[in-house]
């Protein structure tokens, strides 16, 4: 068998063994028309797939691409990104009627380890400086059923949002638990190498109502912060909050005086008694209210927590990527404070929405005056 050179145009990788083929990287075959099967140098079988790295639509500020997060992601360049917020499918929870989708996995462990593989790539793709924020929330351990349609402001815009089968999770937790998803997935990339520096709480004044009677309704998600390493690009000052407001006479935070009076904190050794002059350290729990859709599914994420991830993780200027980019909110976020956006969805219809509504926004937004 005569074998013909090529170099690779994208990134790409082994559907048989994983290996991977990075691009400019060399690939043999024994055909001289490559159309999408090349040789893998690993184990020798032709199971590599050379994905289509054409953009769904693209303009200075905007880049949408079409398909499998994994998928797509093998395709960008190393380090093109500045910050990641993404918020993927959760568990169980939605069926959106694409073939494919994230979050109808057999079990825990499947879902787990296919989040580990989009992030295998996030971590390539991401500046060694930069920050990865990462949404998710639990769902329970539950026995079989049948499932049902939920179309409430479903029928304008993408097609109805269902909700799975049930799948039976008592091999994987006992009846009613509590999967532990969020620190199933954390814990994994832990494993893997990432650096997890928050656990964020996300707190939902306006959470939506439960009806049950025998635990506390749920009203928090999480949102990890993870890195390469110990040293990356972070803004804290972008994201302080204003001090409390001095009282005649109270003490404040610290056992200091409430005068007013702000003063930096520096590592003196000292009980700080004041805060910093341009405002204090959010800290990990962030209240921050659900803000509905109705154009998408009501599992949105708010503007102003990607805008708050974006703010604190992206340089100015910077590339923001998400790999579930859903109604586009990571995308209005970083328009909003003048970073660039990547983003990838695996379905058109969801895309072609994000265009028509919020990254329609980014237009206005160019047109506002200084």
């Amino acid at each position: 068998m005569s074998l013909h050179r090529y170099v690779a145009a994208s990134s790409c990788s082994c559907d048989e063994c994983g290996a991977r083929i990075r691009s400019g990287g060399d690939v043999w075959h024994d055909s001289v028309d490559l159309a999408a099967v090349t040789l893998c140098g690993s184990c020798g079988l032709d199971a590599v797939a050379i994905p289509d790295a054409t953009p769904y639509y693209s303009d200075d500020a905007v880049t949408l691409h079409h398909g499998d997060a994994l998928e797509v992601l093998r395709t960008l360049p190393d380090a093109s990104a500045d910050c990641v917020v993404t918020s993927p499918p959760y568990f169980g929870l939605r069926d959106y009627g694409q073939d494919g989708q994230y979050g109808l996995e057999e079990t825990p462990a499947d879902y787990v380890e296919q989040l580990r593989l989009v992030f295998v790539e996030i971590r390539r793709v991401l500046a060694d400086d930069g920050t990865a924020w990462l949404n998710l929330g639990d769902s329970y351990a539950g026995k079989a059923n049948a499932g049902q349609q939920f179309t409430k402001n479903r029928g304008r815009n993408v097609q109805p949002v269902g909700l799975p089968a049930q799948r039976n999770m008592l091999a994987h937790a006992p009846y009613k638990s509590m999967l532990g998803i969020p620190w199933r997935v954390a814990l994994a990339l832990v494993d893997d190498g990432w650096t997890l520096r928050n656990d964020v709480i996300w707190s939902k004044p306006n959470a939506m109502p439960e009806s049950v009677t025998d635990r506390l309704s749920g009203r928090h998600e999480h949102v990890f912060l993870l890195t390469k390493g110990p040293r990356y690009w972070f803004d804290l000052d972008a994201i302080r909050e204003p001090h409390a407001v001095a009282i005649p006479g109270k003490r404040g935070p610290g056992g200091g005086s409430e005068s007013g009076e702000s003063k930096g904190l520096g590592a003196t050794g000292e009980r700080h008694l004041y805060g910093n002059a341009a405002g204090r350290n959010p800290g990990d729990v962030w209240t921050i209210p659900t803000a509905p859709f109705p154009e998408a599914h009501f599992a949105a994420m708010p503007p102003a927590l990607a805008e708050r991830c974006v703010l604190a993780g992206c340089r100015p200027g910077g590339v923001v990527l998400d790999p579930f980019s859903g109604s586009g909110t990571t995308g209005l976020a970083a328009a909003r404070h003048g970073r660039r956006y990547v983003g990838i969805d695996l379905s058109a219809d969801y895309l072609d929405l994000s265009l028509r509504t919020r990254l329609a926004q980014v237009s206005l937004l160019d047109e506002e005056p200084a």
